[in-house]
C-alpha cells in the first residue's frame, strides 16, 4: 500500500471533536476507497499489496461502473473528503475516469501513491483535474535504501521523477515514510530532501502485520525505545504529544471497544466492495454489491461501533490507555484476536510515558 500512515499521535479524542455537528448526525464525511491491493512495487513492510497482474485480485475488484456507483451512493450520503489510494491506485486502467467522476460529484481528493507510475500525461491530467493533495511514500535517500525497501530495482528514480512531474506542475504535494530498521539512517535526509523541495515531510514507525495476519512486516520494525526517541527529536511531534497528554491523559475510562472515528465520521471501502469501519477491520463488514452504502452506514456500521469488550479486556483498565494506539484492527492482524494487547505498542506506550515524565512508564 502505498504508506497510509495511519496517525500514531493518538487521534480518538481530537477527531471525535473536530466535526462535532457531523459526528452528532453520523455523517460521513471522510471516506478512504482502496481502488485495488495490487501494485507495482513489493514493499517490506505492506500490509495489503499483491501483484499487478494477480488474476484473482482482478476478478474480485470493483469494476468500473460498480466503482461509479459507489461514489454516488457515498456523495448522496455527505461525503466530502475521499481518500484515494490502494495498493498502488495507478495500476488502474480506470484510474482516470474513476477520479473525473468523483470530481465532478464535488469531492476533495487526496491521492495516496507511490510516485513511480506518474508520467508527463498522468501529471498533466492531475494539472487539469486537480486534487486536494498528492501524498508519496519515500522509502530511502540512497538508490540502495529505498531499493531494499521496494524490492523493485529502477523504483528509486522513478519516485524521484514522479516527484519532479507534480511539483513542475504545483501539484499540492507531500513525502511521507515509514521509518524502518532498513531505512531509519536515512531519515535526517529524507526529511532535507523534502526541506529543500519547499514541501511537507512526515513519517511514522508503526508498522502493522498484514491484513491477512502474516507477520513478516513485523521484523522490519524498529526499537520501541526508537520510535519514542525520534518523537521526542521532533519538536513539532513532541509538542503535539504535550498537549495530547495536559488534555487527554487521565480521561474517564469508556466500555466501548472502539475509540476512535472510525464509523463515526470515517469509513473505508476495499477494492471487493466492502463497506468497512476501517482498513484493518474487515469483519464485520457491509457488502456494497448485495446491499447500498446508506444501508451498511446505517445498519452493519453504527452494529461494529456498539461491540463492548468482555471482560477479559485489560486494555481499558490501564492507565495509560488514552496514550496507547491499541485498537481491534491491530489486535487481530497481530494476535487474530479483537481483544488480545499488541505487545509492540504497550512497550512504545510505556517507553512514551517514560520519556514524558508519566507515572512510572
Amino acid at each position: 500500500m502505498a504508506c497510509s500512515l495511519i496517525p500514531e499521535i493518538p487521534y480518538r479524542k481530537f477527531s471525535e471533536r473536530f466535526h462535532d455537528k457531523a459526528v452528532a448526525a453520523r455523517v460521513p464525511i471522510n471516506g478512504t476507497l482502496e481502488m485495488t491491493y495490487r501494485c507495482n512495487l513489493n514493499c517490506v513492510h505492506c500490509y495489503c499489496n499483491l501483484p499487478v497482474n494477480d488474476s484473482h485480485a482482478c476478478s474480485q475488484e470493483l469494476s468500473t461502473q460498480e466503482t461509479l456507483d459507489v461514489i454516488d451512493q457515498i456523495a448522496d450520503k455527505g461525503c466530502l473528503w475521499l481518500l484515494v489510494t490502494g495498493g498502488e491506485c495507478l495500476v488502474r486502467k480506470d484510474f482516470f475516469d474513476i477520479w473525473t467522476y468523483a470530481k465532478k460529484r464535488g469531492l476533495l481528493l487526496t491521492l495516496f501513491t507511490n510516485g513511480t507510475l506518474i508520467t508527463p500525461d498522468i501529471a498533466d491530467f492531475l494539472m487539469e483535474w486537480p486534487p486536494f493533495s498528492v501524498e508519496i511514500s519515500f522509502y530511502g535517500a540512497s538508490k540502495e535504501t529505498c531499493e531494499s525497501v521496494t524490492r523493485m530495482p529502477g523504483s528509486y528514480a522513478r519516485c524521484q521523477r514522479g516527484i519532479e512531474l507534480l511539483l513542475d506542475r504545483n501539484i499540492p504535494l507531500k513525502l511521507k515514510t515509514m521509518v524502518l530498521t532498513l531505512n531509519k539512517h536515512e531519515l535526517e535526509d529524507m526529511k532535507q530532501y523534502a526541506q529543500e523541495l519547499g514541501i511537507e515531510f512526515r513519517f511514522d514507525a508503526m508498522i502493522n502485520s498484514r491484513l491477512d495476519c502474516g507477520k513478516d512486516p513485523c521484523q522490519f520494525r524498529i526499537d520501541p525505545s526508537d520510535v519514542v526517541r525520534l518523537d521526542m527529536e521532533d519538536e513539532k511531534r513532541l509538542k503535539v504529544w504535550k498537549e495530547f497528554c495536559q488534555k487527554f491523559l487521565g480521561s474517564d475510562k469508556t466500555d466501548e471497544l472502539f475509540v476512535c472515528s472510525a464509523g463515526v465520521t470515517t469509513f473505508n471501502i476495499n477494492p471487493f466492495g466492502w463497506l468497512q469501519v476501517c482498513g484493518m477491520v474487515t469483519e464485520p463488514h457491509w457488502d456494497l454489491r448485495k446491499g447500498s452504502f446508506s444501508e451498511g452506514w446505517e445498519k452493519l456500521i453504527p452494529q461494529v461501533r456498539q461491540q463492548k469488550p468482555t471482560d477479559a479486556y485489560i486494555c481499558s483498565d490501564c492507565e495509560l490507555y488514552s496514550l496507547c494506539g491499541q485498537c481491534p484492527g491491530w489486535a487481530m492482524t497481530e494476535n487474530n484476536n479483537r481483544e488480545s494487547p499488541v505487545e509492540y505498542l504497550c512497550r512504545i506506550t510505556h517507553e512514551r510515558a517514560k520519556a514524558l515524565g508519566i507515572g512510572e512508564g
